[in-house]
């Protein structure tokens, strides 16, 4: 827990300021934004922040801290499930706070505190989605470059059966390959007469 700031707490003794941190981390994480004053979202935000760390670690031990911290397991589920999978690619800056102006009762500067749930950056996501690609990939080439030799030899049979056939080919695929060739050449006279004629 990061130590309490020195002076006038937010609203009472310690034991108040600890419950009201509490329990504005566990509206966050519920609702994933809240409005409050900019007092109470700075003071939250590093409470919040070392919360999620420990959610990104995972293992009952954190669990058990973060439980100790926030009563309602319903919302410790929801950290440690689905915040902490959204925010696993990223090392810090899990909140963020955006002014909002002053409140109209008491004119106290408010602002919202919100959860960072997007992607890093969507250069960094298409580059972990492409590596992750290529590494699926080579796994799958992998067996195939076994499965090889055997293809090749089957296909040298298949080749040599098919020998007489193929010495008759040759003519009409040869007749095949002069059309498109004069058509070719009448496409690129026909475009020279063009030119001229400009």
């Amino acid at each position: 827990m990061p130590t309490p700031t020195k002076g006038p707490r937010l609203g009472g003794g310690p034991a108040h300021e600890r419950l009201m941190l509490a329990n504005l981390a566990a509206a966050l994480f519920e609702h994933k934004r809240i409005t409050t004053t900019v007092t109470k979202a700075k003071r939250l935000k590093p409470y919040a922040e070392r919360l999620v760390t420990f959610a990104k670690r995972g293992d009952l031990a954190s669990r058990r801290r973060v439980l100790g911290l926030i009563s309602n397991k319903g919302v410790v589920h929801e950290l440690f499930t689905d915040i902490a999978q959204a925010v696993e690619n990223r090392d810090g800056g899990y909140t963020r706070i955006t002014k909002i102006g002053n409140r109209k009762g008491d004119n106290a500067p408010m602002a919202v505190i919100e959860l960072v749930l997007e992607p890093v950056s969507a250069k960094q996501a298409v580059v972990a989605e492409a590596t992750a690609a290529a590494k699926r990939d080579a796994d799958k080439a992998a067996p195939a470059a076994e499965e090889a030799p055997e293809a090749e030899v089957v296909e040298t049979e298949a080749a040599t059966e098919e020998a007489p056939a193929a010495e008759e080919a040759p003519a009409e695929e040869a007749a095949a390959e002069e059309a498109p060739a004069e058509e070719a050449a009448a496409d690129e006279a026909a475009a020279d007469e063009a030119k001229d004629a400009k």
